[in-house]
Formats: structure tokens, sequence, C-alpha cells
């Protein structure tokens, strides 16, 4: 699906709603720091992906990152604080995702709105195995549930100005609902052909696209007809 954009007034970014502040005891203000958090967080991401969520304790998180167990618990209270942290970076991503592709579409640059946002958001579930393995055991707290959630709907808000900037016409609720149950699928599609971990089959994945790109040829005509 190839579209040209066109020149119109958009809507107005929406207001974003953030993920919760990560419930860390203190901050890492020096570099050593920051960088021991780092490591922390990326042994957690990998424990995670390769032995789930089970496996992944304060102790093992310390065996994983090489970090004594007493400077973790100087950071995080206890594993659910550091499972926050994760979730918190993974929705970063999609946040910063979404807005990468709406400053493209709105610059003239997205040619191919459907392939462009499923290989971005591959690229996202394919660089956050431990991501999928949480999202897939649903072990999340409740702030982090309601960011979740939170997260979605700034995607498919910020897909709806791209949908209006493409057509041309102010969407609406028809446009809002279409965005909503774009991500809704996108999302489904990619945790189930992620969770198994390495590379997914990318017939899945180009199956997801011919599905959208139908959808969004339909949509567009019935966003652009005066009727």
């Amino acid at each position: 699906m190839t579209e040209t954009p066109k020149t119109t007034e958009t809507t107005e970014a929406p207001e974003t709603t953030e993920a919760p502040e990560p419930r860390l005891r203190r901050q890492p203000r020096q570099a050593r720091s920051r960088a021991r958090v780092e490591a922390i967080l990326e042994a957690a991401d990998r424990i995670l992906s390769q032995e789930g969520y089970e496996a992944l304790t304060m102790r093992r998180i310390a065996e994983e990152s090489g970090a004594p167990v007493g400077s973790i618990y100087q950071f995080y209270a206890d594993k659910g604080a550091v499972v926050d942290a994760l979730g918190r970076r993974y929705l970063e991503g999609f946040a910063r995702a979404i807005d990468g592709l709406v400053e493209r579409a709105l610059a003239g640059e997205l040619t191919d709105l459907v392939g462009t946002m499923v290989d971005v958001y591959a690229g996202l579930f394919r660089s956050q195995p431990g991501g999928m393995a949480l999202w897939a055991g649903r072990h999340l707290s409740p702030e982090l549930a309601r960011a979740d959630e939170a997260s979605n709907a700034l995607v498919a808000a910020g897909l709806q100005r791209i949908v209006e900037h493409l057509t041309g016409a102010p969407g609406g609720e028809r446009a809002r609902r279409a965005t909503r149950m774009v991500v809704w699928a996108a999302n489904a599609v990619l945790h189930e052909v992620f969770k198994g971990g390495g590379e997914p089959d990318r017939g899945t994945v180009d199956e997801l696209k011919r599905m959208l790109d139908v959808y969004w040829e339909d949509l567009s005509e019935r966003l652009t007809d005066p009727a």
C-alpha cells in the first residue's frame, strides 16, 4: 500500500499519559551508579526472556549482573520494583516509536503506513524479549497494567493523527475506533509470533501486513466518502 500524504491541517496532538515513575529507592546520580542500574535492568531482561518470570529473583539478578545483592536493594525495594522499571522502559520505547512515525507522516516521508508501522513495532518486539515474557504472563502491577493501557491509547492516538493527515479528513470517532482496533490486532499477532523467543515466522508478519492493508484501504474510503 502506497499513499501520497496530502497537505491538510492536522488535529492537535493528544495529551499524553506517561508510565508511572519507577519505584527507585534512590536516583543514580553518578555515572557508576547509572551504569549499575543499567546492568541490573539488562540482567533482569535476560532472565525474563531466557528463564521466565519465576526465575527472576534479586539473587539471580545479582548473579547475572555482577552487582552485589545489597547494591540492587539500594535502588529497588523488591522484584516488583525491578519489573516495573523494565515495564516503563518497554512502554517508553513504544511511545518514542509512534512519535517518530507521526513526525515522518507530517513531513511527507511515510509512504507505506502499514508496512512501516508493522516493521517498526516488530523491531521493538524483537528487541525486548524480556518484555514479551513479562506481558505474556501478565505479571504486572496495577500501576504498570494501567500504563500499558495508556500506552496503547497513546499509540492509537498517534496513529489517528497519521490517518487523518494522510486522508485529509477529520476522522472523529470512526478513526478513533478504527485505530484502536488496529493497535489491538497488531499487538495480539505480534505477541503471538514473538512469544517463543528468537525470530518469528516472517510469513505471519507479512500476513498481518496484508490484513491491515485491506482494512486501511477500506477505512480510507470511508473517511473520505462525503456520504
